[in-house]
């Protein structure tokens, strides 16, 4: 699932949620009940449903995340899609300094969920959404990062030049040691 086609959702479902319920999808480590060669249990991620509602605190629904749980719950859902995909190629919101716990609760409610996905929105879509400051932020923070990295790569290069040179020195050392043995006999 894509950003424009989380927008559409949100929108087509606008008005069709409960305002009694809040659900939230998330992954949770499962132990199985196998074990590797080594006796250790192996354990599977597992999409879960936490519902929750609203003015009660004391109850928590939480279980394996079924059909009609994603269905009950499209946005939602797709919500947690959408971070899914953005973090396996990018840098989680939480990873940003730059950014307050509200200001990453506002980005995931808008569908943005990494660092990268901030920086692409457009500036005019991020003026309407109300996330241009945070946008440039983004832009920043992964110009100085692809800089930082460009510096690390020369230093790692410049590096092992020193090394092969210490190397070469070394070598040459150890010959004209052997010739000067040579010629003394």
């Amino acid at each position: 699932m894509d950003f424009a086609t989380y927008q559409n959702l949100i929108q087509q479902n606008k008005n069709k949620t409960d305002d009694n319920v809040i659900a939230r999808f998330y992954d949770r480590s499962v132990k199985t009940n196998q074990f590797d060669d080594n006796g250790i249990p192996v354990f599977k991620t597992v999409c879960y449903c936490e519902i929750r509602i609203k003015d009660n605190t004391t109850e928590v629904f939480d279980q394996p995340a079924s059909k009609d749980k994603k269905e009950r719950f499209p946005v939602e859902y797709a919500r947690y899609e959408l971070s899914k995909k953005q973090l396996d190629k990018g840098t989680p919101l939480e990873m940003f300094a730059f950014l307050s716990a509200s200001e990453i609760d506002a980005c995931r409610y808008r569908g943005i969920f990494s660092v990268e996905a901030l920086a692409e929105l457009s500036d005019e879509h991020a003026k309407n959404i109300q996330l241009y400051n945070e946008c440039l932020l983004a832009r920043q923070f992964i110009s100085s990062s692809q800089e930082m990295k460009k510096a690390i790569s020369s230093n790692t290069i410049e590096a092992s030049y020193k090394r092969q040179i210490a190397d070469l020195k070394k070598q040459i050392e150890d010959l004209k040691r052997i010739i000067n043995r040579r010629r003394n006999r």
